[in-house]
């Protein structure tokens, strides 16, 4: 996903983190979703940028 076709957010509504610090749905930690209004473009970019690479967002 090219950096300027991406959403405001990678959140995609499947918000999970029973099992660890890291939502099923969009592979953010719950740091990075309650931070995410705050940060930077360039944090953002960096926090997508890991996720894409862990093949998320996913819906499943």
């Amino acid at each position: 996903m090219e950096k300027n076709n991406r959403p405001d957010t990678p959140c995609v509504a499947v918000c999970s983190t029973t099992f660890d610090d890291v939502c099923r749905g969009c592979g953010r930690t719950v740091a990075e979703v309650a931070d995410w209004v705050f940060m930077s473009q360039d944090q953002k970019d960096l926090v997508w940028e890991r996720i894409l690479a862990e093949g998320y967002p996913r819906r499943n």
